[in-house]
């Protein structure tokens, strides 16, 4: 279970870095849904998650804005993957070992599950961050902010589903993610159309 709200996390950051680590604070700090191992209690500390809530407000009005939504994706594409990382770390609970000594980490297995998140969040903001100009170009700018909400509201959507019931997270994830690429082939002009 704990892999796969650790999923559904990570797939939630490839869309908003900072809905998922915020819902992981917040609840770990507000309620007894989330545990979060030793180590990852930064994440629940006040000064963290009010900077994450000042991140995420910038996030969601410069996502909403046509053009600058693509360059906004540009800067996320380090950002999200880490975000990916931190939060499927964090998220599969007590059989993750903290990270302790920095230094130490890539002479063991503790940055495998740092990896394996920001591997899955690097595929959804790239299915994300891709469909995004093609959106813009085909309705001149007005689909941006309703993607945009639509997106913002897949990751609450994925971080709660992956806390409340991890075993739906993996279908509705897989979902969102042929969705996502549906609607980036469809939007992509065809060769034929274009030279005709």
């Amino acid at each position: 279970m704990e892999l796969l709200t650790a999923a559904g996390l990570s797939s939630a950051a490839g869309l908003n870095a900072y809905i998922p680590l915020l819902v992981l604070g917040l609840l770990n700090r507000f309620t007894s849904w989330v545990a979060l191992p030793e180590g990852w209690g930064w994440l629940s500390n006040g000064w963290a998650l009010g900077i994450l809530a000042v991140l995420l407000v910038i996030e969601v009005v410069a996502d909403k804005i046509p053009v600058v939504d693509s360059v906004n994706d540009a800067l996320q594409t380090v950002v999200r993957p880490a975000s990916g990382g931190l939060v499927f770390a964090s998220g599969v609970g007590a059989e993750t070992v903290a990270v302790t000594d920095p230094g130490n980490t890539f002479g063991s297995a503790q940055w495998m599950p740092l990896l394996i998140g920001a591997g899955i969040a690097l595929v959804f903001h790239l299915l994300k961050s891709g469909s995004r100009p093609l959106l813009n170009l085909g309705t001149a700018g007005v689909a941006a902010p309703v993607v945009s909400t639509a997106e913002d509201g897949a990751s609450l959507g994925l971080s709660l589903l992956a806390i409340a019931l991890p075993v739906l997270v993996l279908v509705a994830a897989v979902g969102l993610a042929v969705l996502l690429f549906i609607g980036i082939r469809r939007l992509r002009p065809r060769k034929g159309a274009a030279a005709g």
